[in-house]
């Protein structure tokens, strides 16, 4: 896509959508942002968190990297772009919510079982996919490398779980979560069928998205 067709497409979106949405967008800047879900995605071109969902500005306030990987906590004064996001939703947004929304065909999963280079313009790829690592294990561990199809949409889904327990290791998500004022979702997009699938706990397995009580 070139640059002039993005242009053209936000030249449409001031035209038609947000000339249709001009209240909201007003309201939005006079009461500021007061989402109720922090959406942790992968930065994929295919997997775009407001058509999934149907969310309307507002709605979620979004994490997109590269598979949807959560950093476990880590008290230094480094920069930790991801830690900051969860730590604003949480501390500061006061979110009720948080999905990990893993899906198929992830590149991320898959790398984990390439042989990445060390050259420096991979240096940051190659340590953030260390995340992903205890997936990996656990993906082989459960299911081998004889159906490599199998293994990484598994590897894609135990990464959910894995990002998760990381999740817990920052300290007001583990409190928030403890008190029930914080609720932790696993998802699975699938991008051939548009398909959402969330992890049951109990049953310790992933089933077709349902609606929950309120």
């Amino acid at each position: 896509m070139r640059i002039n067709e993005l242009i053209k497409k936000h030249v449409e979106f001031k035209k038609i959508y947000f000339k249709k949405h001009e209240d909201l967008f007003v309201e939005l800047v006079k009461k500021g942002q007061s989402p109720k879900a922090l959406f942790i995605g992968c930065s994929d071109s295919r997997v775009i968190p407001s058509l999934i969902t149907g969310s309307k500005p507002g709605d979620l306030f979004v994490l997109r990297n590269i598979g949807n990987f959560v950093p476990p906590f880590k008290p230094d004064y480094d920069f930790h772009a991801t830690a900051a996001a969860i730590e604003y939703a949480v501390s500061v947004l006061q979110v009720e919510n948080i999905i990990v929304c893993g899906h198929s065909h992830c590149g991320a999963c898959e790398s984990l079982y390439k042989d990445i280079p060390d050259t420096p313009e991979l240096i940051h790829t190659k340590k953030w996919l260390e995340i992903g690592i205890p997936a990996k294990k656990a993906a082989l561990e459960a299911v081998g490398e004889e159906n490599k199809d199998e293994l990484l949409r598994f590897t894609e889904k135990i990464s959910i779980l894995v990002q998760i327990e990381n999740l817990l290791t920052y300290p007001e998500v583990k409190k928030r979560t403890k008190e029930e004022k914080l609720f932790l979702h696993g998802w699975y997009y699938k991008i051939e069928s548009g398909e959402i699938e969330y992890y049951d706990s109990e049953k310790k397995d992933f089933f077709p998205l349902e609606l929950v009580d309120s």
